[in-house]
Order: structure tokens, then C-alpha cells, then sequence
């Protein structure tokens, strides 16, 4: 059956570190992409960073450029999120989402492209 769980949320003062896994079973993530994603309340889910593990595109969404890595790691059939510099706005719950079709640059990202989904982790960043 395949699966993502992610792991390693919490409660983070602003400009601290987190990183985010996402641990995959019942397939193996190799030649996925795999995306977080975060849907603060009372706001709708958005597209954070992807990873294509084929060609090893990756894509930030704007706000998080330059504070947050995606990697991965096949040999664990994981992949992750570095998170730096927080602040209060990146708080909500993070998804990690996986679909094995390939898609151009443009909508690597799109929710809509990404058909496993794991059932979240609460990141909170506050003093």
C-alpha cells in the first residue's frame, strides 16, 4: 500500500530551523516527484517546494527562496525540507505529496498534479 508520513513539525521561535520528512512506503520514490505543500488557517493549501527525482528539477515558491532546501534521499525513499529563517507567516500544517507523471517546469508544483498525499505535519512559528 502505498504511503507518505511526515514527521518532524513543531513549535519554532521566528528565525529557527526545522526539517521536514517525508518517509515513503510501498514504493519507491525514485523517479517521483514529490512536493510539500501548507495550508495555513484559514487559507487555501499552496504549493511550497518540489522535486522531480528523475531530472532533479526542484521549484520554491517565491516566499521561501533562499530559507527552505528540498532534497532527497532514495537509498532512505525520502525526502526533505529544510527550513530556515522561519517566521510566523510559514505556520500551518506541511503535506508531502507524490505523483509519478512527469510535468513541465511550470506546473511541477500544482496540487492538482499530485495524487498520494500524506496526512500532514503542524509547523508553528512563534515567539
Amino acid at each position: 500500500q502505498l504511503q507518505l508520513v511526515e514527521s518532524g513539525g513543531g513549535l519554532v521561535q521566528p528565525g529557527g530551523s526545522l526539517r521536514l520528512s517525508c518517509a515513503a512506503s510501498g514504493f519507491t520514490l525514485d523517479f517521483y516527484r514529490i512536493g510539500w505543500f501548507r495550508q495555513a488557517p484559514g487559507k487555501e493549501r499552496e504549493g511550497v517546494s518540489c522535486i522531480s527525482n528523475s531530472d532533479h528539477i526542484t521549484y520554491y515558491t517565491t516566499s521561501v527562496k533562499g530559507r527552505f532546501t528540498i532534497s532527497s534521499d532514495n537509498s532512505k525513499n525520502a525526502v526533505y525540507l529544510q527550513m530556515n529563517s522561519l517566521k510566523p507567516e510559514d505556520t500551518g500544517v506541511y503535506y508531502c505529496a507524490a505523483d509519478p507523471l512527469r510535468t513541465s517546469v511550470q506546473t511541477m508544483c500544482d496540487m492538482s498534479a499530485f495524487r498520494s498525499w500524506g496526512q500532514g505535519t503542524q509547523v508553528t512559528v512563534s515567539s
